[in-house]
C-alpha cells in the first residue's frame, strides 16, 4: 500500500467514525425527547403578542406540539394497532400514518406538527401506560390566532421555528422575537431605557426562564374589523367578485381602523388555504381607480388656480380637444351634462367636465400636485410588498394624458394610497402617514416607542380642502351618483367609480371586467370617519359603482356608526373634559372550584387555553353564555371545561 492510498483509507475510516459518532448522539436526544417530562431547553422564548387598539389578543405564543415516529423503537405488526389510536387524536387517516411508516426513508419521521396541547396530553397518557412505544411528542413554540380570520392579512402568519412570514409578522420580527439580541438591539433604538432589562434576560439561564418578545398595539379596532369583514364577505358572493377592498381611517390622525382583504384565510392553518388568498390587495394591488379619482385630481386644479367654484364648462356627451396635428381629441362622458361647474362635475361624474378643467392646467404642475398626495410612492404602511402605484412623468404622457388622468384612468393606485389621500382632503389639506401599529410594548409593558400622528406636509389650502366637501356632500344627494351610499341623519361627502379593467391578453380595456368603488368620509362637516371600497370583477347585472358599491358603502358605515360615539341626527351627546377611568379587566383563572364566567369577553378566557391540567374549549364569539361545570364545582386535573359565547 503506497502512502497516497494509506491517507486516502485513513481518512475515509475518520469520516466514517464521524459519522457513527453523529448517529449515535441523533439517537440519544430523539430517545431523550421520548421520555415524558424531559425539557427540551432551560429558557422559554416566548414571541410577543399582537393585539387591537383596545387589547384584544390578535394573536399570541403558546406550546404547540410535533408527532414523531423513532422507528428503532417500533415494530410493524404494533406500529399498525398504534397508527389506529393515533389517527383518532390527530384526526387524520390510518392509512395516512401507516403510509408515512411504510415510505419514510430516515429513522425519525414526522406524523403531524403543531398539534394543540390537549392532542399532545392525551399522546403522552398512553405513552405513560407504556402504549406507543417509539411515538415521540415534541414541544415547539407555537403561534395562536384567537380571533381567526380577523384582520388575517394585517396581522400574517408565522411559519416553522415561530418566525414570521407574512404581514406584521414579518415586518416586525425584530421587535416580536424573543431572542436576546433583538432585545438589546430594541433597548438601544429606544434610548436604553430597557437596555438593563434586556442585558438581564440575554444574561439568564436558569430553569423556567422565560425570554419574551415586544407586543404590537395596532390601531385597528376589532369591533369595527369584525363588522366591515362580514359585511364585505357578503359583498364578494353576492356581487362574484374576484376581491373585495374595504379601508376606514381615522380622519384626523391617519390611523387605519379596519383593513379588509377578500378573499381571506385563517392563519392559525394558513398552509390549508389556497396561496391566493394570501394577497394582500389593500397594499399590493394597483390598478386604475376611475372617477374616484376626481376628488383629488379636481382637488388638484382646483389649488393650482385652474378653476373656482364658479367656472363652468359644457357637456355634450363627451371632451373634445383640436390638437396641431388636426387630429380631434374625443373622450366620452356618461351622459350629456349640460353647463357645469365643480360641483356638477362631481355630483355627475362628468368625464368632460374633469378632462376641460384639466387643460387649465400645466402638466408638471398637475403632476406634481399628484404626487404630493402620495400617488406614484409607497405610502409606508408598514407591510412587505407595498406597491407604489404608477404615476408616469409628464415627459411620457401623450396629449390625452392629462385629460385621462383627470378621469381617473392612466394612473395606478392602491387602496392604501386612496385612504391616505382621502384623510389629507378630510383632514383639511393636510397629508397624514397612515398608521397601522400605534405602540410597541416592552414584556413589562412599558413603551418602547410609539408611533404618533404624523403631518407630513400639506397638500391643499384649507379652503380648497373645503370647498371640495361641500361639493362631495350634493353627490351623495338624490340627484347624485353615490345616493345610495347616504346614511340618513349624518352629512356625508361620497364620490363613485367605476374603472375599466386592462385586458391582460389584448392589452386594451376590456368589455367585462371593471372595479366598482366607493368613497366616504363622514360626518362631512366635522370629518371622523373614511371609508374606501373597491369590488373587483363582480359579476351580474351590474358593476357601477353608484349601484353596487354605493349601497355597501352605506352598510359599513351605519356599522361603524353604531360602534363608534359618532352622533346621529338629534341623537344626545355629551361634551366636557372630564375623564372617565374604566377598571383595567384581568385573565380569568381557575382553581379548585368553577367560578361564573357568565358574561366574560373571550379575550379574557384565552390564558386558559395554556392550561395543561385541563382541556378548555371555547364555542362560538363575543362573551361567556353557558358553561360547563356549572359555578361552584369541585375542578379536578385531566377535566373538561366548555365555555359557549354569544
Amino acid at each position: 500500500m503506497n502512502k497516497r492510498t494509506r491517507l486516502r483509507s485513513i481518512f475515509i475510516l475518520a469520516i466514517l467514525g464521524l459519522s457513527a459518532l453523529l448517529v449515535l448522539y441523533r439517537y440519544a436526544s430523539l430517545a431523550a425527547m421520548g421520555r415524558p417530562g424531559k425539557a427540551a431547553a432551560s429558557v422559554d422564548m416566548v414571541r410577543g403578542s399582537i393585539v387591537d387598539r383596545t387589547g384584544r389578543l390578535l394573536a399570541m405564543d403558546t406550546a404547540l406540539y410535533n408527532i414523531a415516529v423513532w422507528r428503532p423503537e417500533t415494530d410493524a405488526a404494533s406500529f399498525k394497532a398504534d397508527a389506529g389510536r393515533l389517527s383518532s387524536f390527530l384526526e387524520m387517516p390510518e392509512a395516512e400514518i401507516l403510509d408515512k411508516y411504510a415510505t419514510s426513508l430516515g429513522d425519525f419521521f414526522y406524523v403531524s406538527k403543531r398539534v394543540s396541547p390537549q392532542v399532545a396530553r392525551s399522546i403522552q397518557n398512553l405513552k405513560s401506560e407504556g402504549a406507543l412505544d417509539g411515538i415521540v411528542v415534541e414541544r415547539v413554540e407555537g403561534r395562536l390566532y384567537p380571533e381567526r380570520r380577523l384582520a388575517s392579512h394585517l396581522i400574517g402568519f408565522v411559519g416553522d421555528g415561530n418566525r414570521g412570514l407574512e404581514g406584521l409578522e414579518s415586518k416586525y420580527e425584530d421587535e416580536l422575537s424573543p431572542s436576546a439580541a433583538n432585545r438589546a438591539a430594541l433597548a438601544a433604538k429606544s434610548g436604553g431605557k430597557t437596555a438593563a432589562n434586556a442585558s438581564k434576560l440575554a444574561a439568564s439561564g436558569d430553569e423556567g426562564e422565560a425570554l419574551r418578545g415586544n407586543d404590537l398595539v395596532l390601531s385597528i379596532d376589532s369591533a369595527m374589523q369584525f363588522s366591515l369583514e362580514e359585511i364585505a364577505r357578503k359583498t364578494m358572493k353576492e356581487t362574484g367578485a374576484e376581491a373585495v377592498i374595504l379601508l376606514a381611517g381615522d380622519a384626523r390622525t391617519g390611523e387605519i381602523l379596519a383593513y379588509v382583504s377578500m378573499p381571506d384565510f385563517d392563519p392559525n392553518s394558513y398552509f390549508s388555504s389556497p396561496q391566493e388568498s394570501w394577497y394582500d390587495w389593500p397594499s399590493v394591488y394597483s390598478y386604475e381607480p376611475g372617477s374616484v379619482f376626481k376628488v383629488f385630481s379636481l382637488a388638484s386644479i382646483l389649488d393650482l388656480g385652474g378653476v373656482d367654484r364658479n367656472s363652468t364648462f359644457v357637456c355634450d356627451g363627451a371632451y373634445h380637444r383640436a390638437v396641431p396635428s388636426g387630429e380631434p381629441i374625443t373622450i366620452k362622458c356618461l351622459g350629456v351634462h349640460g353647463e357645469v361647474n365643480l360641483e356638477k362635475i362631481l355630483e355627475f361624474s362628468c368625464n368632460a367636465g374633469a378632462a376641460y378643467s384639466s387643460d387649465r392646467v400645466q402638466p408638471l404642475d398637475f403632476y406634481g400636485k399628484l404626487l404630493s398626495f402620495g400617488f406614484g410612492s409607497r405610502t409606508g404602511i408598514a407591510l412587505s410588498g407595498e406597491s407604489a402605484g404608477v404615476l408616469r412623468s409628464p415627459e411620457s404622457w401623450s396629449l390625452r394624458s392629462k385629460p385621462t388622468i383627470a378621469m381617473g384612468q392612466e394612473i395606478l393606485v392602491t387602496g392604501v394610497q386612496m385612504i391616505q389621500a382621502a384623510v389629507t382632503v378630510a383632514s383639511g389639506g393636510v397629508l397624514k402617514k397612515p398608521i397601522v401599529v400605534r405602540k410597541v410594548l416592552s414584556p413589562k409593558g412599558e413603551l418602547v416607542y410609539e408611533n404618533q400622528p404624523q403631518a407630513m406636509r400639506r397638500v391643499l389650502s384649507e379652503e380648497t380642502a373645503h370647498t371640495i366637501m361641500d361639493s362631495l356632500e350634493t353627490v351623495a344627494s338624490k340627484g347624485g351618483t353615490g345616493w345610495r351610499a347616504k346614511v340618513k341623519d349624518i352629512r356625508m361627502a361620497v364620490k363613485t367609480g367605476t374603472a375599466q379593467m386592462i385586458d391582460k391578453d389584448t392589452k386594451r380595456y376590456s368589455e367585462t371586467d371593471y372595479i366598482a368603488s366607493t368613497l366616504a368620509i363622514f360626518p362631512a362637516d366635522s370629518p371622523r370617519i373614511v371609508l374606501y371600497l373597491a369590488i373587483v370583477k363582480p359579476k351580474g347585472a351590474s358593476y357601477y359603482g353608484g349601484q353596487i358599491a354605493a349601497p355597501v358603502v352605506r352598510e359599513a358605515a351605519d356599522a361603524i356608526l353604531s360602534i363608534t360615539d359618532l352622533p346621529r341626527g338629534d341623537s344626545p351627546s355629551i361634551e366636557g373634559p372630564a375623564t372617565i377611568n374604566l377598571p383595567r379587566l384581568s385573565p380569568v383563572s381557575i382553581g379548585t372550584t368553577m367560578p361564573d364566567l357568565r358574561g366574560t369577553p373571550k379575550r379574557l378566557l384565552l390564558s386558559l387555553l395554556e392550561r395543561s391540567d385541563l382541556t378548555v374549549r371555547i364555542s362560538g364569539e363575543g362573551y361567556v353564555d353557558s358553561q360547563k361545570p356549572a359555578a361552584g364545582e369541585a375542578i379536578k386535573p385531566g377535566m373538561t371545561i366548555e365555555l359557549f359565547l354569544k
